[in-house]
């Protein structure tokens, strides 16, 4: 079984430890093969996983946790890290905690490890669907949004609470008021979207940054090749003798961050793994930094069709 490093994060009892690549399960495919993925990885060694409302990946990733335990491949329910999201259409303070007790009923669990905002807007819409009309989209009210946050995780509901998608700028905005500081910030990077002024932020605010599409959401619908396809990464990655997955993985951990991969291939679940008894060198380091950046996702075209002042805005600073 792999041996993997973890990062540490705030929560309700102090510093915790969470392991720095997660197995993420935002996918179109069926909640059979989420659930065999799951327990799959848990034999291989993974123990965090990136869940949300919107996925509707909740309730098997719940069931692979069950049989897992069932079948003795982890002991106790705290062996593994469970994050999941609030979606936009609850980022109201009544809403938020309705919203994480059916996250908790979909899972089958009595708490998360990590709960994360989705996005810092609201949704105006009933239904957990994309796309929405883009008048059903309006600024959120974060200062009571963040209070009932921080409400799950004083009643125990979550252990961390945490933002996903968030601005330096809204996330200093959290900082000024908030009794609970967020633990986590989730956001696309990878050696295209290299994040560089944003981690930094995190990290003189003790937040650690956790990357989606590490791959540029590669084999996804909504995902693209340029990451695994990227000349810099392809010479480095044969030069030694790895993968351009493992190059950019391998990339996001020696930035301090930890990191979501999303694949069901059992073969490349273990090559995602084998990236922490080796280092790039300077030269590789160099050679990355300076690669072209060109950013995958925004709201435009993918939560609305059309922009308005909100979403143009978060498009704008992320």
């Amino acid at each position: 079984m792999a041996r993997i490093p973890s990062a540490t994060i705030s929560s309700s009892d102090g510093p915790r430890p969470i392991h720095v690549i997660g197995l993420g399960t935002a996918t179109v495919g069926r909640s059979d093969e989420v659930k065999a993925a799951v327990v799959e990885a848990i034999k291989m060694g993974y123990r965090h996983f990136d869940t949300a409302a919107f996925y509707g990946t909740e309730k098997p990733v719940g069931e692979a946790i069950a049989e897992a335990l069932q079948a003795g491949f982890i002991k106790t329910r705290a062996e593994v890290f469970i994050t999941t999201k609030l979606w936009p259409n609850s980022t109201e303070r009544h809403l938020v905690l309705p919203a994480l007790k059916k996250s908790l009923q979909n899972l089958g669990l009595e708490y998360v490890d990590l709960y994360l905002i989705h996005w810092p807007l609201k949704i105006n819409y009933p239904h957990i669907k994309i796309p929405v009309p883009t008048e059903c989209v309006t600024a959120i009210d974060i200062k009571s949004v963040w209070e009932a946050m921080e409400e799950c995780q004083n009643l125990g509901l979550t252990n961390s609470i945490g933002v996903s998608n968030f601005s330096s700028d809204k996330i200093q905005e959290i900082l000024s008021f908030a009794k609970i500081p967020p633990a986590v910030n989730q956001v696309e990077m990878n050696p295209l979207w290299q994040q560089k002024q944003l981690n930094k932020f995190c990290k003189e605010n003790h937040i650690l940054l956790t990357a989606y599409s590490p791959l540029a959401s590669f084999g996804n619908s909504w995902g693209n090749s340029s990451v695994v396809e990227c000349n810099v990464l392809q010479d480095i990655a044969k030069s030694r003798g790895k993968t351009t997955a493992q190059i950019s993985l391998r990339w996001l951990y020696e930035q301090g961050v930890s990191f979501i991969v999303k694949s069901f291939n059992k073969e490349r679940m273990k090559q995602n793994l084998d990236i922490f008894d080796w280092a790039l060198t300077q030269e590789d380091l160099n050679k990355i930094s300076q690669i072209p950046q060109r950013k995958l996702v925004y709201l435009l075209g993918f939560v609305v069709t059309e922009p308005n002042d909100v979403t143009v805005e978060i498009d704008s600073k992320l």
